[in-house]
């Protein structure tokens, strides 16, 4: 059984997270090994929550630029990381250290915080569309 890191967790309303991002963010939870890795392609990731691979690929993108996934430099095919912030541990010591860990790399510029988006004003909300309907083609 992984102990979870609730740091991040906290601010989730906060980070403006789309719908399948969100999802995303379940699956990567779901799939990790103790200390955040995870092992899988953004189609098998994807699919597993039934997003389209351009969708995935959006989704991800999404978490990565809100830090809450982090790429490795070599930008290794399928190998993500989960923030430490958000990640399971094996045991309680295994995440107390790693929190404290990320706390001294955050504050030396190693390691990049959870971000939310900051705005001055809340972005509108997205209107419901009229449903279609049929009219007669001239003629």
């Amino acid at each position: 059984m992984l102990i979870q890191a609730s740091a991040g967790f906290g601010m989730l309303y906060r980070l403006d997270l789309t719908k399948a991002a969100m999802e995303l963010l379940s699956v990567l939870i779901e799939r990790q090994e103790p200390g955040g890795e995870v092992n899988a392609s953004q189609a098998e990731l994807g699919a597993r929550v039934g997003l389209s691979r351009n969708s995935a690929n959006t989704a991800m993108a999404l978490l990565e630029s809100r830090n809450l996934v982090l790429r490795p430099e070599d930008r290794k095919y399928r190998t993500y990381y989960l923030h430490p912030y958000v990640a399971s541990y094996a045991s309680q010591e295994e995440l107390e250290e790693a929190i404290e860990e990320a706390s001294e790399r955050i504050a030396t510029g190693e390691l990049p915080e959870i971000t939310a988006p900051l705005y001055e004003t809340p972005p509108p909300k997205r209107q419901p569309q009229a449903p279609l309907r049929a009219i007669r083609a001239a003629g």
